[in-house]
């Protein structure tokens, strides 16, 4: 099933705030609200984030850094995947693949030649997802000791 990325607003905002992560997860990724409020107190990293629906059922939820100015240690980029959730009982499905590959489709398109992300180490966190989808380590940490990973972005 194809995911689409749709915006916030007032009739499915509740929908969104209510996914929830697996058990553990909740140390590699914030919920949505977190995210909404880290995208709040950091209005520099220009926030652009969007739902995730399979279908008509909301599954997920994205947030990038747009097209910013690097100022480590807080603001990574200029493209950077900063949040990607899929909630608990949609998880396996290849939602959060086709997420990633939508997102490098779009910054892409805006002149993007590369998109960071980083994730917590540990062997049980997202580590492998994000090399099977092509991310390669620049050999940064964050000030969180996350590790940066970049995925090149080839032209379409």
């Amino acid at each position: 099933m194809a995911v689409t990325l749709r915006e916030l607003t007032d009739d499915n905002r509740d929908a969104v705030l209510a996914l929830r992560l697996a058990p553990g997860q909740d140390r590699f990724v914030g919920s949505v609200r977190a995210s909404l409020d880290d995208a709040a107190a950091y209005p520099e990293a220009n926030a652009w984030y969007r739902a995730v629906y399979a279908d008509d059922t909301p599954v997920g939820f994205v947030m990038l850094s747009w097209n910013v100015t690097p100022r480590p240690p807080h603001i990574i980029g200029p493209w950077f995947l900063w949040k990607l959730l899929v909630d608990r009982d949609h998880q396996g499905h290849g939602y959060g693949a086709q997420v990633v590959r939508q997102v490098a489709a779009l910054v892409r398109a805006e002149g993007a030649t590369e998109l960071l992300t980083s994730y917590v180490p540990g062997g049980d966190g997202p580590a492998g997802f994000y090399e099977r989808l092509g991310f390669v380590p620049t050999g940064d940490v964050d000030a969180d000791g996350e590790i940066i990973v970049r995925l090149p972005l080839t032209a379409a």
